[in-house]
C-alpha cells in the first residue's frame, strides 16, 4: 500500500463522524436504529443512541484495520511477510466498505421514512468480495486468512490450488451477486447472497480436500 493511503485510511475511517457532525442538526430527536430484512424501520432511539453506534463501528473498522495490517508480524509461517502488502489492500477494501455502510445509515436517519436498501448493502458486500478474489491466488500460506484448512496448511502446492480456485469464484462471485442483489427485492437479494457465498465458499474446500486425498494416495 502506498504511504499516502496509509495516511488517508485514518481521514477515510473518520468520515462518518464529520458526516454525522455537519448533519447533527437537522437530525430528529428520534432516529433508526434497526431496519427489518424489508429495509423498513422497526426500532428507533434517541441521537445519543446513533453516536454510540458510530463510535462503536469506527472503532470496529479501526481494530480491523490494525489487525488484518500486522497479522503478517506474528504469523509463524515463513512466507508470512511476503503476505504484508496484500493484506495492506484487503484491509483498505474493508476500511472503505465498512466506512460507506456506516454513512448510509447515518444518512438514513434523517428521515425515519427512508428504506435501508439490503439489496446496495449486499451488493456492496458482493464488491468487497471481488476485490479479496483478486488477491487470494497470490496470498501465501499463514494461519490467519484464507481458507486455513488443515490441508491447505500441511501442503503449500494444495494452499497454492484451493486459493487461484477461491480467487476466480470469490472474484467472479462477488460481481456476480453485486449485479444480481442491486436489482432484485430485499428478501430475493438474500436469499441469493447467502446461496451465493456458501457456494464459493464451500466448493474450494471440496475441492482442496479432493486435492488432499489425491496427493495423500500419491504419496503413498
Amino acid at each position: 500500500m502506498k504511504p499516502i493511503l496509509k495516511r488517508l485510511i485514518w481521514l477515510i475511517m473518520a468520515v462518518p463522524a464529520i458526516y454525522l457532525a455537519i448533519i447533527w442538526n437537522k437530525l430528529p430527536e428520534k432516529v433508526v436504529m434497526h431496519y427489518d430484512l424489508g429495509g423498513n424501520p422497526d426500532r428507533y432511539g434517541s441521537k445519543s443512541e446513533l453516536i454510540i453506534m458510530a463510535v462503536v463501528l469506527i472503532a470496529v473498522n479501526a481494530l480491523t484495520y490494525l489487525l488484518l495490517t500486522n497479522m503478517y508480524r506474528i504469523d509463524p509461517k515463513k512466507y508470512a511477510a511476503e503476505n504484508k502488502d496484500r493484506l495492506n489492500s484487503i484491509a483498505l477494501a474493508v476500511s472503505i466498505f465498512i466506512t460507506a455502510l456506516l454513512c448510509v445509515i447515518i444518512y438514513s436517519s434523517l428521515d425515519g421514512s427512508v428504506k435501508l436498501s439490503m439489496g446496495l448493502v449486499f451488493s456492496g458486500v458482493g464488491l468487497l468480495f471481488a476485490v479479496i478474489g483478486n488477491y487470494l491466488p497470490n496470498l501465501k500460506p499463514n494461519y490467519f486468512a484464507g481458507l486455513r484448512l488443515p490441508w491447505t496448511l500441511e501442503n503449500e502446492d494444495n494452499w497454492r490450488k484451493t486459493h487461484r480456485l477461491a480467487g476466480k469464484l470469490f472474484f467472479s462471485g462477488g460481481l456476480i451477486l453485486a449485479i444480481i442483489c442491486l436489482f432484485t427485492s430485499p428478501i430475493a437479494s438474500i436469499i441469493i447472497f447467502f446461496a451465493g457465498t456458501m457456494i464459493i465458499t464451500i466448493i474450494p474446500c471440496v475441492y482442496s480436500y479432493k486435492l488432499y486425498k489425491r496427493q495423500k494416495i500419491k504419496g503413498n
